[in-house]
């Protein structure tokens, strides 16, 4: 919801007692494939090569040809005056749910089998939202209801492409997995399996693991009979044939190394927990999502080689997570732990700047070091920092030109490019607003304040757990509807 200058909260909520807001939104230009461009004079942030005072990025059809100044281009080039402006990388926001049609399957521990590309909402105008905050690429993630859920969706923003041209289709797979509270009150205390308790869930980690090395030798086994049968069937057996099982194959690629973890976690001990299960079965290169209690065993992170994906400062919206400090992302860096900061939310990933710039507050961590963490860092926790996550020849023109330092409080993000085309204009964006609001009248007072304070505080409750509990709600309403 987006309130204008002149409008107070506690105005907005009395103006429109009994009333609810139906939203018209403006229609925005469309991804049409990779363009060519030229940026002209601006202050640019390549992030890894320093900062470039009066510079120009010359931009060929989505990739970055030129930096440097006094770049020329053909006449049928379109140039963007970024005199006084900040020209910086996309933000990369390694945790979202940002368009997704649904977030958790919550019916089994381990339901690796599946992926979220299935579930991607091509036509969410949270997208646009984004992209007005200068994000370009987001990690798509399956919820937190298993201990192992579905594989995620590196997505870049081409808003108005389908369901495939919105997939990071040269980014690694990876996959969701989740520690300590929502897999266990799901499972465990939701359909009385393991895991109940944290142990269990370690368990379960364990099992899968041997269960595909398993699968792994029996499958490859019978390949390797049932090859050596069609050479010489008179002389070799055939095989017994081991069925195809694409949740262990998906597994068995997880500790081969072909897609990486991303695991939502809180507290440091479940964090050394999985640290250890990993170093057991040779599991590198792996990130800790949220990881509230990192900073407790930060050296014990670097030496594993592990990132962490944090918020900035969000922590006791439920139990598990009271243990927190705003200085979590600057200990972890002072550490040597790749550290990026996220959102989990539609409406914090549209200033992720600020949050990066909280870390410079209490953390004392240098500007460039800050602005990495939404950039180069979440790259490279998705396998993706060779073509995005800095402004380096060859790599991607996705593009934020900001009004002033993106640090600053009074920074606006004015335009932003994804493959070197323009798709968010704050010039063009007319109305200001983007939206038209309709009066309704079917909302209370009290409905529509719980929508705005949700709306300013900027998360639910818990974004991972959406939709996770929609067969026990489904199987409540059964019961009561008997019972009368």
């Amino acid at each position: 919801m987006t309130i204008q200058k002149s409008t107070t909260l506690k105005g907005l909520l009395t103006a429109v007692m009994m009333l609810s807001f139906t939203y018209v939104w403006a229609q925005p230009t469309t991804y049409a494939g990779p363009q060519s461009v030229l940026i002209k004079n601006g202050l640019v942030k390549t992030i890894t090569q320093g900062d470039l005072p009066n510079t120009d990025v010359y931009i060929v059809n989505g990739i970055i040809q030129g930096i440097g100044q006094e770049l020329s281009a053909p006449a049928n080039i379109p140039v963007i005056d970024a005199t006084g402006k900040v020209v910086m990388p996309g933000i990369i926001d390694a945790h979202s749910h940002l368009n997704t049609v649904s977030t958790n399957e919550a019916t089994s521990p381990v339901t690796a089998e599946i992926t979220i590309k299935e579930s991607i909402d091509p036509n969410d105008v949270a997208m646009y939202q984004a992209l007005a905050g200068g994000v370009t690429t987001i990690n798509l993630m399956h919820g937190s209801a298993n201990v192992i859920g579905a594989r995620n969706a590196t997505l870049k923003l081409r808003y108005g492409a389908d369901q495939f041209g919105l997939q990071f289709q040269e980014a690694p797979q990876t996959i969701k997995f989740a520690l300590g509270e929502n897999p266990t009150r799901v499972h465990g205390q939701g359909t009385g399996v393991q895991p109940r308790t944290r142990m269990g869930v370690e368990r379960v980690i364990r099992d899968i693991f041997d269960d595909a090395i398993e699968y792994d030798r029996q499958r490859q086994a019978y390949l390797d009979q049932k090859e050596a049968h069609e050479r010489r069937p008179n002389r070799v057996a055939p095989p017994v044939p081991v069925a195809k099982n694409l949740r262990l194959e998906v597994i068995s690629d997880i500790l081969k190394g072909n897609i990486l973890v991303h695991c939502h976690s809180y507290r440091a001990d479940e964090i050394v927990m999985l640290v250890n299960v990993f170093k057991d079965y040779g599991v590198e290169n792996y990130t800790f999502q949220h990881a509230n209690e990192a900073f407790k065993v930060a050296p014990e992170l670097a030496e594993a080689g592990a990132n962490a994906s944090v918020f900035s400062d969000w922590w006791a919206y439920k139990f598990e997570v009271y243990y927190s400090t705003a200085y979590n992302a600057a200990i972890l860096h002072e550490n040597g732990v790749n550290t990026s900061i996220n959102s989990d939310s539609n409406e914090l990933i549209r200033h992720l700047n600020h949050e990066a710039a909280k870390v410079v507050r209490y953390g004392g961590i240098s500007a460039n070091d800050a602005l990495a963490m939404i950039t180069i860092n979440p790259a490279k926790q998705l396998g993706i920092d060779d073509m995005v996550g800095s402004l380096e020849v060859g790599k991607h023109g996705d593009i934020s030109i900001w009004s002033a330092d993106p640090l600053s409080i009074y920074a606006v993000n004015e335009m932003t490019l994804v493959d070197g085309q323009v798709l968010f204009n704050r010039e063009a964006d007319f109305a200001d607003a983007r939206l038209d609001r309709a009066i309704s009248y079917d909302q209370s007072f009290e409905d529509l304040q719980s929508e705005v304070s949700e709306a300013v505080r900027g998360r639910q409750d818990d974004a991972c757990m959406e939709d996770a509990f929609i067969l026990f709600e489904s199987g409540l309403q059964t019961e009561q509807t008997h019972n009368h």
